[in-house]
C-alpha cells in the first residue's frame, strides 16, 4: 500500500481507470530502454503515476549536450551513468516504486530475458540497430512495444503487439535498408519535442497497464512541431518481414 494515497486520486477519478486500473498499474512493470530526452519523459511519468516496477536500461554517460532536453540530469551529473542518476531522481519523485537499472548494452539473449520480465517495453533509443533488436525481443516474448523517436522539429510514435500474428512490428515499418536515414544522434532537435513524444508514450503505456484496450496499433503517428500538426498513417503487416512474419 502506498504511503501517499492521494498521489493517484486523479487517476482514480477517471472511469476508464478507477481504483482497479490504478491497482493494475501499481502491480505492473515497464522496461524503459534509452534514458535520453524521450526516456526521461517516459520514466518520469511512469514513476509519478505509480508504475510498480521500472527497469531502466542505458549504458551511456551524461554529457553537457544532453542537458537541454534530458531534464532528469544537471551540470553536476556530467560524466555519470544516466541510469544511476535517473534512478535517484525517479526515487525522489516516487519513493514507493521499485527501480532496477541495467547499465550495459544487452545482447539478444539478455534482451529477450529482460523483455520477458516486463509487462510493457518502451523504446526511446536513437539508432535503428537497437530498435530492431528491441522489436525482435518483443515479438518473441509477446510484449507490447511503444516506440518513439524525435529529430529536428519532428516526432514519431507507434505501438506494436502484443499478438504479432496479427499486429505488425517495427521491422514492418523500417528495414535494414533504411538505416542510412538520419536519426537524432548528432542532429539538431528542439528540446521539448522528445518530451512531447515521451509523454505520449507514457500515456499509451499507462492506459494499457490499467487494462484499457489498445487503440493505436498498426499505426504510426507523425508530429510536425512547427505547425503543431499530427498525421496518422496505417502500417501494413509486411509479407517479407523477417521477425513477426515467422509467427504466421
Amino acid at each position: 500500500m502506498s504511503d501517499h494515497p492521494l498521489r493517484a486520486i486523479r487517476h482514480n477519478a477517471l472511469p476508464q481507470i478507477g481504483n482497479a486500473g490504478q491497482e493494475r498499474i501499481a502491480r505492473s512493470s515497464a522496461l524503459v530502454i534509452g534514458l535520453g530526452g524521450i526516456g526521461c519523459a517516459v520514466a518520469s511519468y511512469l514513476a509519478s503515476s505509480g508504475t510498480g516496477h521500472l527497469i531502466l536500461n542505458d549504458f551511456d554517460t551524461i554529457d553537457e549536450t544532453n542537458l537541454g532536453r534530458q531534464f532528469l540530469y544537471g551540470p553536476d551529473d556530467i560524466g555519470k551513468l544516466k541510469v544511476e542518476v535517473a534512478a535517484q531522481r525517479l526515487a525522489a519523485i516516487n519513493p514507493d516504486i521499485q527501480l532496477s537499472t541495467i547499465s550495459r548494452r544487452l545482447d539478444p539473449v539478455e534482451l529477450k530475458t529482460v523483455t520477458g520480465d516486463a509487462d510493457i517495453v518502451l523504446d526511446g533509443t536513437d539508432n535503428f540497430a537497437t530498435r530492431f533488436a528491441v522489436s525482435d525481443a518483443c515479438v518473441v516474448t509477446g510484449r507490447v512495444l511503444v516506440s518513439g523517436s524525435a529529430i529536428r522539429f519532428e516526432g514519431q510514435l507507434a505501438v506494436f503487439g502484443p499478438d504479432y500474428t496479427k499486429s505488425c512490428c517495427y521491422r514492418c515499418l523500417y528495414t535494414e535498408a533504411d538505416e542510412s536515414l538520419q536519426d537524432c544522434s548528432g542532429n539538431g532537435v528542439l528540446a521539448p519535442i522528445p518530451g512531447v513524444i515521451g509523454s505520449l508514450m507514457a500515456s499509451e503505456a499507462l492506459k494499457y497497464l490499467a487494462g484499457m484496450p489498445l487503440a493505436n496499433t498498426n499505426t504510426v503517428r507523425l508530429f510536425d512541431g512547427i505547425e503543431n500538426h499530427w498525421q496518422s498513417l496505417r502500417i501494413a503487416k509486411r509479407s517479407g518481414c523477417t521477425s513477426c512474419n515467422k509467427l504466421r
